[in-house]
């Protein structure tokens, strides 16, 4: 048909609802949101919401100005980080140059690449699964990568990203932090000396929001202005007003989400080390998942295994790379542990 764009769109993570399923394959968090939200839920009056949202989301921006230490105008709220991501793609990859990602990455940069017609050039990350930033020296229109990296969960230093910032000063380098706050230090630090940054956060990881859909970028306020003009251009009233009032209600309690990030963490690296005894190797991961495979399984029977046990885990059949690993989510230390029963149970049967 004449006029018809074709596109390839990304495929998250099925959504499955069974009772007493183990639910491991979309990196949500296994506990529940701050009690603060669920104050807000309790004394939201439903009268207003024959009002529109907020346009410009301040009680959030300034909630998160609290957080970071900067002013609200350096940042950008939206209907989820996917969102978000997509008005800076947008808005600051406009060149005839390509931009720079990994080929091995969050899959919708190359869907909004294709989708939105921007140059692109995807550079093969090392036989580690590293990302070797030094292959970024080159010609292009910009870069974009997670950090730490989904699916691989590797995390980069601030001082590989900062000499990044330094050999582009001419384009617009975006950090995806999805999940940085089970990981090292975020790149927030870098904003004061380098204008060229824009960094991209989610409530749906560490904050256990991710039914509600918020997210916000950061970076120099004549930047995320040009990045609200193009979310202006599409939907002024994305974010709605109850998910406003809960994501301020979750910036207010960080006590209660380091608690439990840390518990995700200790669960993660308890999880990487029990499978590892069981011959299991996994990647040093950095974020509230571990990418692990077997030399003696076929990972695909496994995933297969674990699903007729109601177990659902993320298998990627048509990423040559990664088509004999598995991506599982970290859940609670009960579900960790009967999913390490279970591939105990299936090693012993099937080990070759």
């Amino acid at each position: 048909m004449k006029g018809i764009r074709k596109i390839t769109p990304y495929v998250p993570g099925e959504q499955p609802n069974y009772p007493d399923m183990i639910k491991l394959n979309t990196n949500e968090n296994p506990y529940p949101p701050s009690p603060n939200v669920t104050e807000v839920l309790k004394h939201f009056e439903a009268e207003q919401l024959k009002r529109y949202s907020s346009i410009d989301n301040l009680s959030l921006k300034k909630a998160l100005s609290v957080k970071h230490g900067l002013s609200p105008d350096h940042f950008i709220i939206g209907n989820g980080s996917d969102e978000v991501l997509a008005f800076c793609f947008l808005a600051c990859f406009n060149s005839s140059d390509p931009i720079l990602f990994p080929d091995i990455t969050y899959g919708f940069y190359k869907v909004w690449a294709e989708l939105f017609e921007i140059p692109f050039r995807e550079l093969p990350i090392n036989s580690k699964f590293e990302i070797n930033l030094k292959d970024y020296e080159q010609l292009n229109g910009g870069i974009i990568f997670a950090n730490p990296n989904a699916p691989t969960g590797l995390f980069k230093p601030l001082s590989e990203i900062e000499d990044l910032l330094k050999k582009n000063p001419e384009v617009i380098v975006i950090i995806d932090e999805a999940y940085i706050d089970f990981a090292g230090q975020s790149a927030v630090s870098l904003l004061t000396n380098y204008s060229n940054l824009i960094i991209v956060r989610t409530f749906s990881k560490s904050s256990s929001l991710a039914g509600l859909r918020v997210g916000y970028a950061i970076g120099n306020p004549k930047y995320i202005q040009i990045v609200e003009s193009i979310k202006s251009s599409f939907n002024p009233y994305s974010v709605d007003m109850l998910a406003e009032k809960i994501a301020v209600a979750a910036v207010s309690d960080e006590e209660y989400y380091i608690k439990i990030t840390r518990e995700i963490c200790k669960t993660r690296d308890w999880f990487a080390k029990s499978i590892e005894e069981l011959g299991f190797q996994s990647l040093y991961s950095q974020t509230n998942f571990v990418l692990l495979t077997h030399p003696d399984l076929i990972i695909e029977e496994l995933n297969d295994y674990l699903t007729t046990h109601d177990v659902f885990v993320r298998y990627f059949p048509k990423i040559e790379r990664l088509n004999n690993y598995l991506r599982v989510s970290i859940g609670t230390p009960e579900e960790m542990e009967k999913v390490y029963q279970l591939m105990n149970i299936y090693v012993t049967k099937n080990r070759k």
